[in-house]
């Protein structure tokens, strides 16, 4: 008897743990990493599962409605590199925390290093730069300088949102990506 007084008890104090957990998560129905990591606070072990479950079934329901998905670092740093030179104002979520090398401190790439498939004169004797991820610099300066046997193209940020590129490590110019 007194066995069955304790059980109850405890499955008296475990339901109001799960229906408290499931009201704080009715509160907040974001689908979200963040409502995830907050189960971790719950003291009580049947609540956190029930918060964790609750939290997770709204995070699958947001990615199977297309709502939200997720993406490896990897597949935000190939975008960045593809992007490198476009003004992209509607991409913030490509800002990655810093992780060293090429990045500068807001997490976009600072420079990026690709092989040359192509470089010709424009009619206006500027160097069209054609790389082999697809990107197409032209140079914005006068300088004249030789354009055989280049191999690599590093193109870095400059100031006011500009870009200046290297060829095989000479000397850096102005550029301006095409495309």
């Amino acid at each position: 008897e007194q066995e069955m007084n304790m059980a109850r008890q405890i499955l008296l104090a475990a339901t109001g743990a799960i229906v408290f957990a499931a009201g704080a998560m009715a509160d907040d129905a974001n689908a979200s990493t963040a409502a995830i990591y907050a189960c971790a606070e719950t003291d009580d072990d049947l609540a956190r599962l029930a918060c964790y479950d609750a939290a997770v079934g709204r995070l699958k329901e947001a990615e199977e409605a297309g709502e939200i998905t997720t993406i490896t670092r990897e597949e935000v740093e190939n975008v960045q590199r593809d992007t490198f030179g476009l003004s992209l104002p509607s991409l913030p979520a490509l800002a990655l925390p810093r992780l060293g090398g090429d990045k500068d401190d807001d997490g976009q790439l600072d420079s990026i290093t690709v092989a040359v498939t192509n470089i010709e004169r424009n009619a206006l004797d500027k160097a069209v730069i054609t790389l082999e991820n697809g990107q197409v610099w032209v140079q914005t300066e006068s300088r004249m300088f030789s354009l055989r046997g280049i191999e690599e193209a590093e193109v870095q940020r400059a100031a006011l949102g500009s870009f200046k590129m290297k060829l095989d490590g000479g000397r850096a110019f102005r550029v301006r990506r095409l495309r």
